[in-house]
């Protein structure tokens, strides 16, 4: 089966008719769009009609935007490299820039209508997009001028975004010095880093302890990126009147701050029994003084299988038809029609993701395959954003951008089909194992996660008055780790450079890229437990909870399933279930012994 992905159905070469056809296309309308703002904008007149000509006109912009950035982007991270698509990128940065000048034009537009309510009740193609143009009412108030807006969309290309290309580059093309067998080698960084599942517990140390050392290469250079990225994040939020860079991000989250305190509350709760969960796991693998770093994913117990990419297919699809016969239908189409670059190699970046490419109604995966039961886990969770991108495909582009809290629900909905699919059929050896792999991704969501919402916030503190050094960097980050994973980690064995493996510290808009998974996963077990409760109604009810993601904030989306994100209390049930998975480990370790 093959590993690696087609992107025809985008386009087959920069060079195609298509590609070609589709820029100019792209320049011709980005051209028309700031002409006709310019004449039509500067009076209140027939407004029904102007906002449903500009509506329609950033939807054809938005699709072909997306669609050709798609392209690069997606060749750029499995082919570091590749000279053209980083061209193309430049290029298309360079030229959408273009669009703030009219777009501002018309969020100050939307933002001077005293009767927009109005409006949009007039019509029923605004009224399908009510909930997109209240937003840009709303964040009127961050709106800066004219000329600055489109000086900062400028300057960003030349900022953030090329500090953010040049760490790309650098962790993708990162070599790693090991030896193995008694064999120097370089290795990629995703492949070392892969060697934390295996089961040689001198290999795990052998590769962390390259890996940390192969950071030295491009610390200097990261931290260099990170400071210019976050530097701009923190001059932006200031011009624009967020109170700080969280603020912000909460507010393009479409959550307050009432819910995030709500899930730290909890999350801070619960910290001690993952603390018990990290030493009773390093009791078993024979440490005394907590789990060290190196070995947080060793695999416990008899589970022996190695799975091919074909195995994992198979597995996936057979327990997402447990769900329903649509969702399986979608991973099978995913495999068969080649969504996926599963096949680790030099120059492609670590780490996976989803891609969903609205315009052509499809999405990608990038994964890096090993055959562990945790990567199978990995194509479950990324085929889960996919399945979130099929719900809300034959919604309007504009109403297809879903916030960042949201943006985990799929995903881990179909990780945990998959997971308790696996516990039910296996044996006590074997649960102990699957048991242990939950448990520790549930760490990683949880605990990791809150040791780098730690960092962040503690970087952007420091990062007002001044620029960090690699080894400051180095000392926040071990310091969060320490606060968030307490006893049940080895303090000797911690992993200060985090910081530079992390691609999401990187991405100047979106900052604090940790806590939304925190909420996707207790979002999720608590809608899992719905699901349990009552099958049918929730099956036929979650296509459309989906479908609503795109034109709803936090708050209201959760509504929609009986759930209030601002008790703590909703947390801590998810949190306990979580739990009751840490005794259960704890009482098959006890077993064994």
């Amino acid at each position: 089966m093959d590993m690696k992905w087609s992107l025809d159905e985008l386009y087959t070469s920069f060079d195609s008719k298509e590609y070609q056809s589709d820029l100019k296309a792209f320049n011709e309308k980005i051209e028309s769009f700031v002409q006709w703002t310019e004449e039509n904008l500067k009076s209140f007149e027939e407004a029904e009609k102007k906002i449903s000509e500009c509506l329609n006109r950033l939807i054809e912009l938005s699709s072909l935007s997306s669609k050709l950035m798609a392209y690069p982007r997606l060749i750029s991270s499995v082919e570091a490299k590749n000279q053209m698509a980083l061209k193309y990128l430049d290029k298309l940065q360079i030229k959408y820039s273009e669009i703030t000048k009219p777009y501002v034009q018309f969020e100050k537009f939307i933002g001077s209508l005293n009767n927009l309510d109005g409006i949009i009740n007039s019509s029923e193609f605004l009224k399908e997009h009510s909930f997109f143009l209240n937003e840009v009412k709303k964040n009127t108030k961050y709106l800066l001028s004219e000329k600055e807006e489109i000086l900062i969309s400028k300057m960003k290309n030349t900022g953030s975004k090329a500090w953010t290309k040049l760490q790309n580059i650098l962790s993708s093309t990162l070599l790693v010095d090991i030896e193995i067998d008694g064999e120097l080698k370089q290795l990629p960084l995703p492949v070392v880093r892969n060697m934390a599942h295996s089961k040689d517990k001198d290999l795990r140390k052998k590769a962390y302890e390259a890996e940390l050392k192969s950071y030295s290469k491009i610390a200097e250079s990261s931290a260099a990126a990170l400071n210019g990225i976050k530097g701009e994040v923190i001059e932006i939020a200031e011009m624009r009147g967020y109170t700080s860079p969280l603020d912000e991000t909460l507010s393009k989250s479409r959550m307050d701050e009432e819910t995030l305190n709500a899930m730290l509350t909890a999350i801070e709760e619960f910290l001690p029994i993952f603390h018990k969960y990290y030493r009773k796991k390093g009791e078993l693998l024979g440490y005394e003084n907590g789990l060290p770093f190196y070995d947080i994913f060793a695999p416990v117990g008899d589970m022996n299988k190695v799975y091919t990419y074909s195995d994992a297919r198979d597995y996936i699809i057979r327990n997402f038809k447990t769900f329903s016969e649509k969702l399986s239908n979608f991973a099978d189409n995913a495999f068969r029609n080649r969504w996926i670059d599963a096949e680790p190699r030099e120059g492609k970046r670590g780490g996976a993701f989803c891609s969903n490419l609205h315009p052509i109604k499809e999405s990608r995966i990038l994964a890096n395959f090993n055959g562990s039961f945790s990567n199978v886990i990995t194509l479950a969770h990324e085929l889960g954003h996919g399945y979130h991108g099929l719900c809300i495909q034959k919604e309007s582009i504009l109403n297809s951008r879903y916030p960042m809290p949201i943006a985990e629900t799929a995903s881990i909905f179909c990780e945990t089909i998959v997971m308790n699919a696996a516990l039910g059929e296996a044996s006590e050896e074997e649960q102990l194992s699957i048991l242990e792999s939950y448990i520790q991704d549930a760490g990683q969501v949880i605990v990791d996660i809150y040791s780098r919402f730690l960092f962040e916030k503690e970087l952007f503190e420091r990062r007002k008055e001044h620029s960090l050094s690699v080894n400051e960097l180095n000392e926040i980050m071990v310091e969060a780790q320490k606060k968030a994973y307490g006893n049940g980690l080895d303090h000797n064995y911690l992993h200060p450079y985090m910081w530079v493996n992390k691609p999401h510290y990187y991405y100047g808009e979106r900052n604090f890229y940790n806590f939304p998974y925190a909420f996707g996963l207790l979002f999720s077990k608590g809608l899992y437990v719905e699901y349990l409760n009552n099958k049918d109604r929730f099956v036929k009810e979650y296509d459309s909870f989906l479908r609503a993601t795109g034109k709803n904030n936090v708050v209201d989306v959760a509504k929609l399933m009986d759930i209030d994100v601002y008790s703590p209390d909703f947390y801590r049930s998810s949190l306990k279930l979580i739990e009751k998975d840490i005794e259960k480990f704890v009482e098959l370790v006890e077993n064994i012994k």
